[in-house]
């Protein structure tokens, strides 16, 4: 153990990646970035890096308890080196409870913990269902110096740092595990302004980066001195360690670093998460690539781009699969994006097994019109072909249903909505229109696509349809994108009653009743959609969480 000046510190914030449930793998990388860290006293990786996070019901399992314990253990012995010492996120268990904790390590033992105390219970985050609260912390001494080491959620609020402040803490270090939402570092800035102002110490904010099921993490992470101001950016999505020195002076501690970096703005941001996430998802669940259904629409165009730009077009295969309806226009566009993505393009009809379905079931619809069943036949058989392919080939099927059409139920169920996973599950359509014309003129930093358009023009300015009868378009069943999606973010983003949305839009109030009646009647479909990256504050499954039977409504009967 290196002895220091206490009136200096060097101190490594490693913003890097994680594996939930990879104990070994975690802790490797872990130490392969405290062995980059040269010159620090002191290394930080953020919150339950060793676990992963979330976790959820795995910290209801007692054998991944031990484990993790365990591991913990062995990670604090790797300290015996003579190297930095090390606060890393991980399980402390204390009369039989479990607590997210923040481990310090030292010349190969554990020298301090701290347990977080604010347990977020809302939207994506169940923590106080498999985590016990830790009392108000007091800071961790290092060298002499007092560290208050708040966890995540316990700077939301005031208590956790006013508790710090009052035991002597003279700087902060925040360890988080905070997911991508849209503005959501406006959000964290201002959280730390208002900690800073409070307790009138500086704060470095560590965040890590990488997608987890459902969640991209950004990374974005700062320093910020006791006045409010950034002295340290990190960049957001992807990992760095930066080592910041600190200084005692007169009036408390300081940063002396300095480093700055641009974070990307809307919607740039939300491309970035959208290819994190499906990147980490594919890698992490072992499949060898993706799948989809190239139609020639928007979605299915921008869903191919963000699939290339986050896997490279050789993991990527499309496939077109017209009907009777399908228009020579959508063939085109389709063969278009294939060839400006550079990826596979297969053409496969499903003309035959319309026809054979046709046949099989005329005894049973005699008498019958045709129409919605006849429609949903095609897309549920596109699906099948897909899973077909899926399955003797192995790349998953990537879906391509955004928010929009998820919101009021015009998506198929087992036909358009089943596959692996959705990057535009919580992109509505005007964002994907957004998306779309951003990636046609830019090429985000560190993309495996190429450079200019990934798409016709065309595929962005034509009226979107389905394809499933003759001359089809969305707006046949659905108002303008441009009103749905205001009505929506009123209705589900804000909560608002049917009122108070039509207001807000000035919308026709019998409109927006019907929406309304929509989006509750297809909460059972998206119950049965699979997981997709979440964008805004309000996705569904784990933010927005409706009951499937529900009489409730807030328009008129």
């Amino acid at each position: 153990m290196t002895d220091k000046p206490a009136d200096h510190l060097a101190i490594a914030l490693v913003q890097m990646n994680q594996r939930v449930g990879d104990l070994a793998g975690n802790a490797a990388k872990i130490l392969e970035w405290r062995a980059k860290a040269i010159g620090a006293d002191l290394v930080m990786v953020p919150e339950l890096q060793l676990t992963g996070y979330p976790l959820e019901d795995l910290v209801l399992k007692p054998e991944f308890v031990r484990r993790s314990l365990d591991a913990a253990e062995r990670l604090a012995d790797a300290t015996s080196d003579g190297g930095p010492a090390l606060l890393f996120g991980a399980l402390h268990v204390e009369d039989g409870l479990v607590y997210n904790a923040m481990i310090l390590a030292e010349g190969g033992r554990i020298v301090a913990h701290t347990l977080k105390h604010e347990l977020p219970n809302y939207g994506t985050f169940d923590e106080k269902r498999v985590f016990a609260a830790g009392p108000l912390p007091v800071p961790i001494e290092f060298r002499g110096v007092r560290i208050g080491v708040p966890i995540c959620e316990d700077i939301w609020r005031k208590p956790v740092c006013a508790a710090l402040a009052h035991a002597g803490a003279e700087l902060l270090l925040v360890p988080n595990g905070s997911p991508f939402e849209i503005d959501k570092d406006d959000v964290r800035l201002r959280l730390a302004r208002d900690r800073v102002t409070e307790t009138g110490l500086p704060l470095a904010y560590l965040n890590r980066v990488g997608g987890q099921d459902e969640l991209a993490f950004d990374g974005s992470s700062f320093v910020m001195d006791r006045t409010g101001d950034i002295l340290v950016q990190m960049p957001d999505w992807e990992e760095e360690l930066v080592l910041t020195d600190w200084l005692r002076t007169a009036t408390g501690w300081t940063c002396t670093t300095r480093a700055t970096h641009s974070l990307d703005p809307y919607p740039g941001d939300i491309y970035c998460a959208m290819t994190v996430a499906l990147h980490d998802y594919v890698a992490d669940n072992g499949f060898p690539g993706v799948i989809l259904g190239l139609s020639g629409g928007i979605d299915s165009a921008l869903s191919a781009a963000v699939a290339v730009d986050s896997l490279g077009p050789d993991k990527v295969w499309c496939v077109m699969m017209p009907s009777r309806f399908t228009s020579a226009e959508s063939l085109e566009d389709a063969e278009g994006c294939a060839k400006l993505l550079g990826v596979r393009h297969d053409v496969i009809s499903i003309a035959p097994g319309v026809e054979a379905l046709d046949q099989m079931l005329a005894p049973a619809f005699i008498g019958t019109t045709p129409g919605l069943a006849e429609e949903n036949i095609q897309s549920r058989l596109r699906m099948v072909t897909l899973m077909a392919l899926s399955n003797r080939f192995g790349p998953m099927v990537l879906t391509t249903g955004n928010k929009s059409e998820m919101s009021v139920g015009y998506a198929t169920l087992y036909g358009d909505m089943a596959g692996g996973y959705s990057v535009l599950k919580d992109a509505y359509k005007t964002t994907v229109f957004a998306l779309s014309r951003w990636r046609n003129a830019h090429r985000p930093e560190g993309a495996l696509g190429p450079d200019g358009p990934v798409m016709p023009q065309r595929v962005i300015d034509k009226p979107p349809t389905a394809e499933l009868r003759d001359n089809q378009k969305d707006e046949d069943s659905l108002p303008p994108y441009s009103l749905l999606d205001r009505i929506l973010e009123g209705l589900v983003e804000k909560e608002l009653s049917v009122t108070e949305t039509a207001a807000l839009t000035g919308a026709d109030e019998a409109l927006v009743s019907d929406i309304e009646r929509k989006l509750l009647r297809a909460e059972y479909k998206r119950r049965q959609a699979p997981p997709g990256v979440k964008l805004g504050a309000r996705n569904f499954g784990r933010d927005r969480r409706y009951p499937i039977t529900n009489a409730f409504h807030t328009g008129k009967p």
